[in-house]
């Protein structure tokens, strides 16, 4: 199948958990990567390796377990950077997920500074966010009194942008939206986007929790005006642990922004009777960091970066499509979301008329198919197409034709389980 990863079988040998076998000996089929992803061998020898050999706390200890700690994390940021292509490796921040760097991004423009947010101000979010992208927003405008305005969806899952001139205007502070959505799979117009609200003088602030593991990022690379200001992803999409995510910013913008969290290593000096602030990257990692996952997600994405992220695409757009092929060949099921795999990413949402998502996932897991049910942190999305679930299948770049077979049948089994149709 032309755009599969040639290497693809060696690849899944990186996986150890793609070799474990279920209850009654069954296979795992594991299709839903879209809310973590498994983990190469690499990601967990050098994260062993550092408890192991390294462990120490970073930029405190003098010793030589300090020292080489601090170097392995400090690497770790030298990677992240160049895996997304940063102007600057200080403009990368590390947070506990993104999650975190969503709320950091939100919450200090709530904070005394430049850059306050006020009443008459305007955000301007989608409705196929993720939850971690609407509710810190929401809590924003109530603080400051500013404005929550959004884009809606059309019929086919897309961003309906027909007015985006009446959305974005002078009143306009931030724009913050996701780049593929995790239930709709919908690839959206970041530079479109961008162009109009920097156009406006607007901030732009970007979810890549979902494109950062499938789309090349260089944001190098990009025009200024389509560039992004703020751009978040997490570790354990990537292929990295949990415990870690980035907040990647201009340094400008960085700059202009008060600290998030108070403590330990974010300072310049202390007196008591007030404190001056670190620069960045230190500003805004309070406390002692998540520093094995930090490393981790170094060791991560370095062995995305050997695969490449242009075969990875290729590799998610043709099991993708192979997907889409096959779930509308199940009658009764319907596909939430553009029908073009060249327009989406690996998640696929789906309903199957007559059966609750939950029995599906249920059904599937007893024949050892690994999926997600229910709202996927996106409740307005599933609003906006009269639903409160829905099931999602998602692939990765381990993900073979036969697992889609596997879950085609497994599905077309749960319709005669149910007896639908």
């Amino acid at each position: 199948m032309d755009g599969l990863l040639p290497e693809l079988e060696v690849i899944r040998k990186d996986f150890p958990i793609l070799e474990r076998t279920l209850a009654g000996g069954m296979p795992l089929v594991y299709l839903d990567s879209a809310n973590t992803s498994q983990k190469p061998q690499v990601v967990i020898d050098t994260m062993v390796d550092h408890l192991e050999r390294h462990n120490a706390n970073i930029a405190r200890a003098m010793h030589q377990l300090g020292a080489e700690s601090t170097e392995a994390f400090e690497a770790a940021r030298d990677k992240v950077a160049a895996f997304i292509g940063a102007p600057e490796r200080d403009e990368v921040i590390f947070t506990k997920n993104a999650s975190e760097a969503l709320n950091l991004a939100a919450q200090t423009l709530s904070f005394p500074g430049e850059r306050q947010l006020k009443p008459g101000d305007e955000i301007v979010i989608t409705e196929m966010e993720h939850h971690s992208n609407i509710v810190p927003w929401q809590m924003v405008a109530e603080r400051t009194g500013a404005t929550l305005r959004w884009f809606s969806i059309t019929d086919d899952g897309r961003l309906d942008l027909g007015n985006i001139d009446e959305l974005i205007t002078e009143r306009t502070k931030v724009v913050s939206l996701t780049w593929v959505s995790n239930m709709l799979g919908t690839i959206n117009p970041i530079a479109e986007i961008a162009r109009r609200a920097h156009a406006v003088g607007s901030l732009v602030v970007v979810d890549a929790s979902q494109a950062a593991p499938q789309l090349p990022i260089d944001l190098a690379a990009m025009a200024p005006e389509e560039r992004p200001d703020l751009l978040a992803f997490t570790g354990h999409k990537v292929v990295g642990p949990t415990g870690i995510g980035v907040l990647w910013g201009a340094r400008a913008v960085l700059e202009s922004l008060p600290p998030f969290l108070g403590g330990g290593e974010m300072i310049a000096t202390v007196r008591m009777e007030g404190s001056t602030y670190a620069g960045i990257p230190h500003k805004f990692e309070a406390g002692t960091p998540p520093i094995v996952e930090a490393i981790g997600l170094g060791a991560a994405v370095e062995y995305l970066g050997h695969i490449g992220l242009d075969a990875v695409h290729r590799h998610e757009q043709t099991i993708t499509a192979y997907a889409l092929e096959g779930l509308q060949s199940i009658p009764g099921l319907t596909v939430l979301g553009p029908l073009d795999a060249t327009a989406r990413g690996g998640a696929i949402s789906f309903e199957l008329e007559g059966v609750h998502p939950h029995d599906i996932a249920q059904v599937l897991d007893s024949r050892g198919v690994a999926v997600r049910a229910g709202h996927h942190c996106a409740k307005p999305a599933h609003a906006r197409f009269g639903v409160q679930s829905s099931t999602r299948m998602s692939s990765y770049l381990y993900t073979t034709p036969a697992e889609i077979d596997a879950l085609v049948e497994a599905l077309n089994y749960t319709r005669s389980y149910f007896k639908v149709g």
